[in-house]
């Protein structure tokens, strides 16, 4: 099972960035699957998940209004589309997958991780 996030870089404020995310060795259909960060010397914050069909995705309120999440299950791959960038947002995204709830997306409670990708939103 692998995850492979890429998208990544450097950004002014107010910028936009897409972030994907490619899996491979499961079912990728079948899965819910979502996005996390960890800002430097912080604790890692679940931002956005989405079910293994789509539907209602799940936002945290951080990124609300500006980030959008999507799936094409034909290509195995999640796309993270951010917007209007904040110096806040800096950090490493990782795509992660096994997650039954969005209360569990929330907890970035996921069983599967892939390996991150840094965003730097800097003037």
């Amino acid at each position: 099972v692998q995850l492979q996030a890429s998208g990544g870089g450097l950004v002014q404020p107010g910028g936009s960035l897409r972030l994907s995310c490619v899996g491979s060795g499961f079912t990728f259909g079948n899965y819910a699957i979502g996005w996390v960060r960890q800002a430097p010397g912080k604790e890692r914050e679940g931002v956005s998940c989405l079910k293994h069909d789509g539907g209602t995705p799940w936002y945290s309120d951080s990124v609300k209004g500006r980030f959008t999440i999507s799936r094409d299950n034909a290509k195995n791959t999640v796309y993270l589309q951010m917007n209007n960038l904040k110096p806040e947002d800096t950090g490493v995204y990782y795509c992660a997958t096994d997650v039954r709830t969005y209360t569990a997306c929330a907890r970035a409670d996921y069983g599967v991780w892939g390996q991150g990708t840094l965003v730097t939103v800097s003037s």
